[in-house]
């Protein structure tokens, strides 16, 4: 079964940066989406931005213009870079990977996560 571990992330000043890395225990070719989600204390979690194995990406509004992200197939792991970081980006962070195995049954899987703390 797919296991995933997040890590990079740590405490920030507002206007720095980030790159959190998704390490995926078998290869990525075959995951249909893998997705960072994040949530914040108090709140909902949330999809930040999902990349397809086809390598088609989307973003969330509130990162639009200062994330990116993106797989690296040949280590299995997916990145999401984050650029002029603010107080309102703080929360812990969550790579998800969704799909189907071989024999139809839809899989989602959750990582641990890792904290970003945005404060000067």
């Amino acid at each position: 079964q797919v296991q995933l571990v997040e890590s990079g992330g740590g405490l920030v000043q507002p206007g720095g940066s980030l790159r959190l890395s998704c390490a995926v225990s078998r290869s990525i070719i075959g995951i249909n989406v893998i997705a960072w989600y994040r949530q914040a204390p108090g709140k909902e979690r949330d999809m930040v931005a999902p990349i397809t194995g086809g390598g088609s990406t989307e973003y969330a509004y509130y990162v639009k213009g200062r994330a990116t992200i993106s797989r690296d197939n040949a280590k299995n792991t997916v990145y999401l870079q984050m650029n002029s970081l603010t107080p309102d980006d703080t929360a812990v962070y969550y790579c998800n990977a969704m799909g189907m195995d071989v024999q139809g049954t839809f899989y989602n899987t959750w990582g641990q996560g890792t904290q970003v703390t945005v404060s000067s």
